[in-house]
């Protein structure tokens, strides 16, 4: 039984469970595969890890507050976040990560960092 390599064509000599000649094969196939959605993952990755970074920096303790011009400032992202908090009360927390800001008064966001 003569298998081909899908990416290469070359056939595949060793075990028969084997799907590609080499790792090169293997890595380039999974590449091209997994390339339409890795770009904008890797993207949308990147700004949570700025914002989350931004966050980190700014908040010395537990929780700060900062304005928004500053944020924007170091390149913060509004749009971007992984997931929000609601209190009972009504006010609704933004996330990147374990790091949360809540909109305040006059421009003002109060920084959080959520607890383990």
């Amino acid at each position: 039984m003569n298998k081909e390599c899908p990416e290469c064509g070359e056939q595949i000599k060793g075990r028969a469970d084997k799907k590609f000649c080499s790792d090169l094969c293997r890595n380039a196939f999974n590449n091209k595969l997994n390339s339409d959605t890795t770009n904008y993952v890797r993207n949308v990755n990147n700004i949570l890890r700025k914002n989350r970074r931004i966050l980190e920096e700014l908040i010395p303790d537990e929780t700060a507050k900062a304005a928004k011009t500053k944020l924007i400032e170091k390149g913060f992202n509004f749009q971007y976040y992984t997931n929000t908090y609601t209190t009972k009360k009504g006010a609704t927390y933004y996330f990147c990560y374990e790091y949360g800001y809540l909109p305040i008064e006059n421009e003002y966001y109060f920084l959080v960092k959520r607890k383990e």
